[in-house]
């Protein structure tokens, strides 16, 4: 973890502590070593900062392939974001993200693919499942809850004061996701069991 990505870490914790009163649950369940796709609801543009501030792991994150140009993809490289089509997992981003995770580090991906309009967890796309499949490590799911009241979608500023709440629920490993080779669907089944450990925590 460098020296700006946990600077980074401690600003965002301080402003979510001041001005929305953030609560972290369940930071025990997260692995102390080895790699892991942290897994999460999607509700506003806080949602990466807001589950990344708290964890003592260096996590990486996806962002936009257009945000990288200079200056801003300087700034977003060194908080450890990997670009990405939004249309599609393609062959060079699946390889970049599957040497992030043999490097042991954890990734934040968001099953639903984009923020959602209320507090309910959408359908999961099969990106994740594709992820999983190929890695095999395990997921840790994640809820975020009051993003999109904070800055949802349609907002330009945050609203001051609502509440932001993190919660992360207990490891799942593959055996309990995959539902082999054999299946047609694969990649979705897993996806959208995915998105039922998200919506239990």
């Amino acid at each position: 973890m460098s020296v700006f990505y946990r600077f980074a870490q401690l600003i965002s914790f301080f402003y979510f502590k001041a001005f929305h009163r953030f609560k972290v649950y369940g930071l025990d369940n997260i692995p102390s070593s080895g790699p892991f796709i942290l897994a999460s609801n999607h509700q506003s543009f806080f949602d990466p900062p807001a589950l990344g501030c708290r964890l003592p792991r260096n996590l990486h994150y996806f962002a936009r392939d257009s945000l990288f140009f200079w200056p801003l993809g300087i700034l977003i490289r060194n908080l450890n974001s990997i670009p990405v089509n939004r249309s599609t997992l393609d062959i060079k981003t699946l390889k970049l993200v599957l040497s992030v995770l043999n490097q042991g580090n954890p990734l934040l991906v968001f099953p639903e693919g984009t923020r959602s309009c209320n507090d309910q967890v959408q359908s999961g796309k099969k990106g994740i499942g594709l992820l999983l499949a190929k890695s095999g490590v395990p997921v840790v799911p994640a809820k975020v809850i009051g993003g999109y009241k904070v800055l949802g979608r349609g907002m330009i500023f945050p609203r001051i004061g609502k509440q932001i709440v993190i919660k992360y629920g207990p490891v799942v490993y593959m055996n309990d996701l995959d539902p082999g080779k054999a299946d047609s669907n694969r990649y979705e089944v897993i996806s959208q069991r995915v998105i039922s450990e998200i919506i239990q925590i």
